[in-house]
């Protein structure tokens, strides 16, 4: 494998904005490490794929420094892989925000952790967590999920802190709903009451995604970090 080619890992890439992402930067001749619960569910030559859970600590680092090995480095982590729980905050059972937070949590910082570790070799890397507009529109009904990305939101800020004297940004991005599995359970009624206090009124696309996280990744960016970007014109 090319050392030359950037190589970019990007977890829960089996559907939804993983698999769209993952695409996309193959499409743009990166080299994508990735990974789900699942086998691979992309066909490419410059894609490696893994079946783990994100939050199964020794599997995310086994992970990382595979990949470390096999390319001899990793330009930027996209922390997408997330899981959603809606229900009311008085019914939701302790497990079920357990099993949230160590996926969207746990499973985030210990990519980031292992990821920087590579990243601090080469004094340069991106690292990008992936958040919700749920948590500052504080949607009813969607405590856990929220719960879980409030946290990722300070872990990216505080990262941000602590690595930005090597040369490696981390920063958020905050999608609107956009048409994946994570929202195929929600009603078409909460969707659009969720809509209506966006300014602007529709569901989000892959493309608005991918947009925000190229920014993020862009070589002319080193200056950004510790940013949460929220799309739709929802305000923090």
């Amino acid at each position: 494998m090319s050392e030359q080619l950037p190589v970019v890992l990007i977890t829960g890439t089996s559907r939804g904005i993983g698999h769209h992402l993952t695409r996309h930067y193959l499409d743009l001749g990166w080299q994508v490490c990735g990974c789900s619960r699942g086998e691979s569910t992309i066909d490419h030559d410059q894609y490696r794929h893994f079946a783990l859970d994100v939050g199964d600590e020794e599997a995310v680092t086994a992970m990382v420094r595979d990949c470390g090995r096999s390319y001899g480095r990793i330009d930027a982590l996209l922390n997408n892989a997330g899981i959603a729980s809606m229900n009311a905050a008085l019914l939701t059972p302790g497990r079920t925000l357990e099993s949230v937070f160590r996926t969207n949590c746990f499973g985030a910082f210990y990519f980031a952790r292992e990821a920087a570790k590579l990243m601090l070799r080469r004094k340069q890397g991106r690292i990008v967590f992936f958040t919700t507009v749920a948590r500052p529109l504080r949607l009813e009904g969607e405590i856990a999920y929220a719960a879980s990305k409030a946290a990722v939101e300070s872990i990216t800020q505080v990262l941000s802190r602590e690595l930005a004297g090597d040369g490696i940004t981390v920063n958020a991005v905050g999608p609107t709903p956009v048409k994946t599995d994570l929202i195929r359970g929600v009603s078409d009624q909460a969707i659009q009451r969720l809509l209506d206090r966006q300014a602007i009124r529709r569901l989000g696309e892959f493309a608005d995604v991918a947009n925000v996280v190229d920014f993020f990744l862009s070589p002319g960016s080193g200056f950004v970090t510790g940013q949460v970007l929220y799309l739709g014109g929802v305000e923090g």
